[in-house]
């Protein structure tokens, strides 16, 4: 499949809905293992919606577990989960969850398995059961330098990731060269929360950020994150989300707080997922190999909601837009921190 029939393909899927099917006696059996929690308002509620649209479309049976942020019970929670027979596929995220998921999948040859956002290590051998989609987040990072590079005011702008790590250093990477390639006397402060779910330190640093001097902040944070959308709004600057579409999510409960998330990048978690689940129906899912989604394949891209319509000019718009063009058509050539 081509790349441009691959983007094609993914936007049918989750534009053009099938009727709603129930789920019957030899329906489809999905188990969704998260190593945190749903709520995060990002990563992993993407993948909940994927899989709850797969759900609704396909009549599959999806069951969801939460693992909690005590990273020193999930290889036993996943090893219970995969011994059990009321499955058919485990579905999994993130590089944490990458070689805990290697063992499992040796330890169960006989099971199916999808990780996302990372893979496991094919050149070992005996992986034919897992399926591995990743997503190139230093393209989508970079549309999200670009777009603080030409919107800051100050000359100084941020990221908080949520860890010291190559997948968030592949952020920081991509996000940078953006912003230095439109402004190369950009100041970008870069810091680590190293952890997932405490909003109030996500808050207090980034608020330091913003004191000192930055006015727009890119969270790749998880929950820690959503301290930086109050952080921006209590100091009256502003933040690009992260995975999701934050600034529609966070509009139900704080309006005045979405008002303040310029963009967010999106890392398609939910497409990938819905593709996966139907090429896994009709018997298509290339077990034993990993596929990568950028910004060519519709992976990953920024959010264009009314927040941005709104904040946005329009020559930072159209440069935007072209800067995304010269990624899918290889004319920018995007730094990464994986070697």
């Amino acid at each position: 499949m081509t790349p441009k029939l691959f983007a094609i393909l993914i936007i049918v899927l989750l534009f053009v809905a099938p009727s709603p099917a129930e789920p019957g006696e030899n329906a489809v059996r999905v188990v969704h293992f998260i190593n945190g929690a749903k709520g995060d308002e990002s990563f992993f509620d993407s993948a909940v919606r994927g899989i709850a649209k797969a759900e609704a479309d396909f009549g599959i049976e999806a069951t969801t577990i939460e693992a909690g942020y005590n990273s020193s019970t999930w290889g036993q929670q996943l090893e219970e989960a995969a011994a059990s027979e009321d499955y058919d596929v485990l579905i999994t995220g993130s590089a944490l969850m990458r070689d805990l998921l290697s063992e499992v999948a040796e330890n169960h040859p006989d099971k199916r398995f999808i990780i996302y956002d990372s893979s496991v290590d094919y050149a070992e051998g005996g992986y034919d059961n897992v399926y591995s989609v990743l997503f190139r987040q230093n393209e989508g990072a970079y549309l999200a330098g670009v777009y603080a590079g030409l919107m800051t005011e100050s000359g100084t702008i941020g990221l908080l990731g949520g860890q010291n790590s190559t997948t968030i250093n592949d952020f920081v990477v991509g996000y940078e060269q953006g912003a230095k390639s439109v402004r190369p006397d950009v100041v970008v402060l870069v810091r680590y929360a190293e952890t997932w779910n405490d909003a109030a330190l996500g808050e207090e640093m980034a608020t330091q950020m913003y004191d000192e001097g930055a006015d727009i902040i890119f969270q790749a944070a998880g929950t820690t994150g959503l301290g930086v959308f109050k952080a921006a709004k209590e100091s009256g600057k502003y933040a690009v989300g992260v995975d999701s579409d934050q600034a529609l999510i966070i509009e139900k409960t704080d309006p005045e707080q979405a008002k303040h998330i310029l963009t967010s990048m999106m890392k398609n978690v939910d497409a990938s997922l819905y593709r996966a689940l139907k090429l896994y129906i009709d018997g298509q899912l290339p077990f034993g190999q990993a596929e990568t989604l950028g910004i060519k394949e519709g992976g990953v891209g920024l959010a264009r909601n009314n927040y941005y319509e709104v904040a946005t000019p329009a020559d930072v718009e159209a440069a935007i837009n072209q800067t995304e063009e010269d990624i899918r058509n290889g004319r920018i050539k995007v730094e990464t921190a994986f070697k």
